[in-house]
């Protein structure tokens, strides 16, 4: 059998290169150090406490132009490409998919570096059964595997023998097949253990049936069995007959909950976060203690004494933060407390920084692109480095809904993208109890707003006819029209209600900095400062007048080689235009510096609205809450388009293109400006606010006469069918890669592979081919 690939940091990246004595000699004045490191961050988590109600920091430009605005049209423009390339690739990874069984087992050998587990032959029979496309693209679930496929027993215990260590290879800790000397006992014994754990439940297979369960935890307020595992017992309905008797551990809270140390990862030869691969037979426990009974070393482990909460004994961001090499800026303690307010403090109320940042278009989400092991200031601006719940410190297999780059959960579809339910998903019928293809509160897009031959076009809500009483659940009766063709039309706004959620209080002061928090301060109707929107035009004002705005088919083509001008606008005013973004529940605001009173001041709230009042939006904001956003596949399966900031990653993110059925968007939301005027240009109605008392700069005469019609600025000559290719392609995948079938068909891959992680004889769970 071949080596089976692991995922570990590569030789350049080891952290330590010097002698011992070199260490020796850092002893001498680490104390020193230490203490006037102590003292620096005392002043400065201070700081930080009594600021943090500040506007929102500056952060690194995610993927910025590598030519300025005004050097770009909008043929050559960064979303042009992107899109371009997003449907290129995706178009390629669906047609190199496996579309025979032999093909499919020699591409997993391919990627995987051993034969696919035993029942791999009943899972493609699904797959061709129920039309899976991408069945291929598990890279992600085997990347969260690969650690516990290096999990080695413990010989003291009897997981294994000497005389079970391959001849040819002593000392390699691997069987004669190549697998871990003990893994599948280890692998029992820690899900066992962490079972035992507040708001872990277990879903447990016996003789092919299905059940949760909630071992006894002392009272625990969340010892009841969570959604989040009762969603799995329901994914593992289609393959459930054929699987072995094994228990899954599953998380009942947003949060992850596993952070294995780097030092750990050295120690026992695992990692999960590069793409380099070595070979099994590593992961020795490295916390039993040499002088503990033989007997007692199955009831001695970390989390015998485990604790759920911190209650002020650490947090989740120094704890994280040992993820990174030792050598990164978040391991270098003086460098990690640097205050989040020096760039606070140092910043004007201008949402946006300068060009650079806002026109910085992230190629994917945040998971991919944001580096806190070489940012670590960023931290202050997510909330799950302050979730109250404590992580567990070692490598314990437990089935997450999302993971954050540095956690070691497994990640499982949610509940929420599986069941049906009002507030979660697109077309539900809660009176008949069935899912219809249509949701009743859909609006259809409209006549496109791209600027016609005739000069007319542009956008301007301003056209459509508003009933407020439409709320696309109860009240479906008058949806947006547009007054002069009596259409339905949806609005051309950028929208998002949710609750004050996105972290914990672990240590406090630093709610004003979470990412929801953040969002809707700087897309207030009140906020100071100016953003720079880049539009093509051959000076401010030229497409701005009606005498210049392009009168024929051919000059509107000819806009597209037109030069990116820049356009300052007041936030204000851009924000009272685009943006329809608030709050509606206050959660835990006692955590919010200044308390309730503090929370209203500075946030809009507004009343809630249904799932199906999204609809009559073109454009949805997605933002993490406590953890990933439950929301994204209803916004998918609608007519409109999700704009997704996450840093989390999903069992579904190798299966979709950003881009091509969804628009990413960075932590720090800057670019959003100028995602919309490529899509939407610049509406009448700011036009004129801004433009309206010009003049012209040669004469001195108004620019706009009175009683001229002042127009909007278009964005790019075929913007509006862009993003409405991107909504219906976002549909389109929903109904096809992202269904409840496709849901399954991932757990069942999952469980033939805990089926063989768990077993005594991993040879024997594995296809023969």
């Amino acid at each position: 059998m071949s080596t089976r690939p692991m995922l570990s940091r590569s030789p350049s990246d080891t952290p330590w290169t010097g002698t011992n004595q070199h260490r020796f000699s850092q002893r001498k004045w680490r104390p020193l150090l230490m203490w006037t490191l102590l003292a620096c961050s005392t002043v400065a988590i201070f700081r930080i406490g009594l600021n943090a109600g500040s506007p929102p920091m500056t952060f690194t430009s995610s993927e910025p132009s590598s030519s300025h605005p005004s050097t770009l049209t909008y043929s050559t423009h960064p979303i042009t490409r992107m899109m371009d390339e997003a449907e290129e690739r995706f178009r390629a990874k669906v047609e190199r998919q496996s579309k025979t069984l032999p093909e499919a087992i020699e591409e997993y050998k391919r990627r995987y570096g051993m034969p696919p587990p035993k029942g791999f032959d009943g899972w493609w029979e699904y797959t061709r059964k129920y039309d899976v496309v991408l069945v291929d693209e598990y890279d992600t679930l085997m990347r969260d595997l690969a650690p516990f496929y290096a999990l080695r027993g413990q010989k003291e215990l009897g997981d294994y023998t000497d005389a079970d260590e391959d001849p040819l290879l002593p000392g390699s800790g691997l069987d004669r097949h190549g697998w871990a000397l003990g893994g599948g006992p280890e692998m029992r014994r820690r899900i066992a253990e962490v079972a035992g754990v507040s708001s872990i439940d277990l879903v447990r297979v016996r003789n092919g049936v299905p059940s949760t369960v909630s071992i006894n935890k002392d009272g625990f307020v969340d010892d009841e069995v969570s959604a989040r595992a009762r969603g799995l017992k329901s994914m593992l309905g289609k393959c459930v007959a054929v699987l072995p008797d094994m228990d899954f551990p599953v998380n009942a809270k947003a949060e992850g909950r596993v952070i294995v140390p780097w030092d750990r990862w050295e120690v026992s030869g695992q990692d999960g976060s590069s793409s380099s691969k070595v070979g099994l037979g590593m992961g020795n426990r490295t916390y039993i203690e040499d002088d503990t009974p033989d007997d007692d070393k199955n009831k001695v482990h970390p989390l015998s004494t485990f604790r759920p909460d911190w209650r002020g004994e650490g947090n989740v961001w120094d704890t994280w933060r040992r993820t990174c090499p030792p050598n990164s800026t978040a391991r270098k303690f003086y460098a990690s407390i640097r205050s989040a307010m020096l760039d606070i403090t140092s910043s004007s109320n201008n949402p946006v920084g300068n060009h650079a940042s806002s026109f910085a278009f992230a190629p994917s989400t945040s998971f991919d692109s944001v580096s806190f092991c070489d940012n670590p200031h960023l931290h202050y601006t997510q909330g799950h480095f302050f979730s109250d719940w404590r992580t567990l410190g070692d490598l314990y297999p437990i089935l997450s809904p999302a993971r954050a780059k540095g956690f070691g959960d497994i990640k499982i579809p949610s509940h929420y993208y599986y069941g049906s339910t009002d507030a979660y998903t697109y077309g539900w019928d809660e009176v008949n109890l069935e899912l219809q293809p249509t949701d009743r509160g859909e609006v259809a897009w409209g006549d496109e707003t791209d600027l016609g031959p005739d000069g007319e076009g542009g956008v301007d809500d301003r056209d459509l006819v508003i009933d407020p009483s439409y709320d696309g659940h109860t009240n479906t009766a008058n949806p947006p029209r547009n007054r002069k063709t009596g259409k339905e039309s949806k609005r051309n706004k950028i929208f998002w209600r949710g609750a004050t959620t996105g972290g914990g209080n672990s240590p406090p002061g630093f709610a004003a900095l979470y990412q929801r928090h953040r969002a809707v301060r700087m897309t207030g109707w009140d906020v100071e400062g100016d953003v720079e929107v880049w539009v093509p035009s051959t000076s401010p004002f030229s497409n701005i007048s009606t005498s210049t705005l392009a009168k024929s088919s051919a000059s509107q083509i000819q806009l597209a080689d037109v030069p990116l001008t820049a356009h300052k606008i007041p936030a204000a005013t851009l924000n009272k235009a685009l943006m329809d973004i608030a709050f509606v529940k206050a959660a835990n605001a006692d955590q919010y510096p200044g308390g309730m009173e503090k929370l209203m001041q500075e946030h809009r709230f507004s009343g809630s609205v249904y799932l199906g009042g999204h609809w009559q939006y073109k454009y949805l904001i997605d933002l993490d809450g406590m953890s990933y956003s439950g929301r994204f596949m209803s916004f998918l399966a609608s007519d409109s388009v999700p704009i997704k900031s996450t840093v989390y990653e999903e069992f579904f993110s190798e299966w979709i293109e950003p881009w091509l059925h969804y628009i990413p968007l960075s932590s720090s939301y800057e670019e959003i400006y100028n995602i919309y005027g490529y899509f939407s240009g610049i509406p009448a109605e700011v036009v004129e606010e801004v433009y309206g008392n010009a003049t012209d700069p040669a004469t001195g005469a108004p620019l706009f006469p009175p009683g001229t019609k002042i127009p909007a600025i278009p964005g790019a000559p075929d913007g509006d069918a862009r993003l409405r290719r991107i909504a219906r392609a976002g549909k389109q995948w929903k109904r096809t890669i992202g269904r409840t079938l496709d849901l399954e068909s991932y757990v069942y891959r999952l469980a033939l592979e805990w089926a063989r992680l768990c077993a005594d004889d991993r040879d024997a769970m594995t296809m023969k081919v």
